[in-house]
């Protein structure tokens, strides 16, 4: 029998915030976190904005000696699970730490390391490059060193599926926990993407906002006048448990992860399938797994990118899921605040969608100023809207056509 699993810690370290309750007084308010790129000269590229993370201090959460062994996107990380395990109360010398595992992901993993590792290369010569370079870039050090930090040594894994990683990578860790292969996950993902090469990358894809004089305004997802998205950084982690893991500890719960779905649009490798027909497949599969019915979801977190397909396709894909109830459902896009955190957004989206459902409170997608035709339903525009979340579903898709999809309900142990 499938065991049932709940949420009972969060940890985002966010541009808006580290910590929920930074990140959530941020997000009712309808607070960006978009500003000019500061980490390096962005004088000659089309888009010179971004949301950078501001108070994050890694040395509060990671020996120095380990820090400068570190790529940001695994500082991210391993600070973020700190956060995640203090708000959940989980005392690790009382668990079986072989029933702890890790699935923490990351779309692009170490690139600020590997273009700093290049660029010695080329200037001192092979001899000067660090012992250190692989391990600081390769994807799974987010994993790898979560586990080392806090001694888990159950499963231990990373997806990469770029946008989409979180997502799966939180719902890889709900499956494992069902099936019993674990008591306790510490699932997400981790982004420190802001750098030359990897914005030099999107922006010759076009992908990116440039309304460089517009900072806060640059992230308008289903806004007619969108432009792209505007690039983001950070991590979320959650701790996920076996609800009777839970109950045994005391633990307080946010909420039940009832259902996953997945699918591919085999279309291409940036664009989404025309008709969205992967998208809404996968919210299907997701609705489908959780038992319950379209009409029990009360809120849509989107992935809502502010790009002109992403956000026009998604909203055709509800359509398609929905019906009419597509327009009843509120519907918001917590990247026209935080930006695009790639690997990490999912992870962000659904503790946004959590704390949605414990304070009542619907988070907007702000700088929603233009209706669109093609995107005619209700985004919570500009403002927080309060409304009881009993059940809600959270979108992630990546390029190369990869979707994942979540449904999470309020927590009830009477079930």
């Amino acid at each position: 029998m499938e065991k049932r699993v709940v949420v009972t810690g969060l940890g985002v370290i966010t541009p808006i915030g580290t910590g929920k309750e930074k990140f959530w007084e941020a997000i009712q308010a309808g607070k960006s976190g978009a500003d000019k790129i500061d980490y390096f000269d962005v004088s000659d590229y089309s888009t010179q904005i971004a949301a950078q993370v501001k108070d994050f201090e890694a040395a509060d959460y990671i020996d120095r000696k380990e820090l400068r062994r570190m790529d940001p996107f695994v500082q991210f990380a391993v600070g973020c699970t700190q956060l995640a395990l203090e708000d959940s109360e989980l005392e690790l010398e009382k668990i079986d730490l072989t029933k702890l595992g890790v699935s923490v992901g990351s779309g692009i993993g170490g690139i600020g390391t590997m273009e700093q590792q290049h660029t010695t290369l080329l200037k001192k010569g092979p001899r000067r490059t660090t012992p250190f370079l692989v391990p600081m870039m390769i994807a799974n050090m987010a994993s790898g060193c979560i586990s080392i930090a806090t001694g888990a040594k159950g499963p231990n894994s990373t997806l990469v599926t770029a946008c989409a990683t979180a997502t799966h990578s939180i719902g890889d860790a709900y499956r494992i926990l069902q099936r019993g292969e674990a008591d306790v996950m510490l699932a997400g993902g981790a982004e420190a993407a802001i750098t030359p090469l990897s914005l030099a990358g999107f922006c010759a894809a076009r992908a990116l906002s440039i309304r460089n004089n517009e900072p806060l305004e640059a992230s308008r997802p289903f806004d007619k006048e969108r432009d792209g998205f505007v690039m983001g950084e950070g991590a979320a982690v959650l701790v996920l448990e076996s609800l009777e893991h839970a109950l045994a500890r005391g633990a307080k719960i946010y909420a039940e992860v009832l259902g996953f779905g997945m699918s591919a649009d085999a279309y291409h490798v940036t664009a989404p399938d025309p008709e969205g027909d992967g998208a809404t497949r996968c919210m299907v599969n997701a609705i489908s797994d959780s038992g319950l019915e379209v009409g029990d979801i009360d809120y849509i977190n989107a992935h809502g990118t502010s790009t002109p397909l992403n956000d026009k396709l998604e909203t055709m894909a509800i359509k398609k899921v929905f019906g009419e109830y597509a327009y009843k459902i509120p519907i918001s896009s917590t990247k026209s605040m935080i930006g695009h955190l790639l690997g990490a957004a999912g992870g962000a989206e659904l503790v946004a969608t959590i704390l949605s459902m414990q304070n009542n409170i619907i988070p907007p997608t702000i700088n929603y100023e233009n209706p669109d035709p093609d995107c005619d339903l209700d985004y919570v525009p500009n403002i927080s809207r309060e409304g009881e979340v009993r059940a809600a579903l959270s979108n992630s898709f990546g390029f190369g056509g990869t979707n994942a999809a979540l449904v999470v309900k309020k927590y009830q142990d009477e079930e």
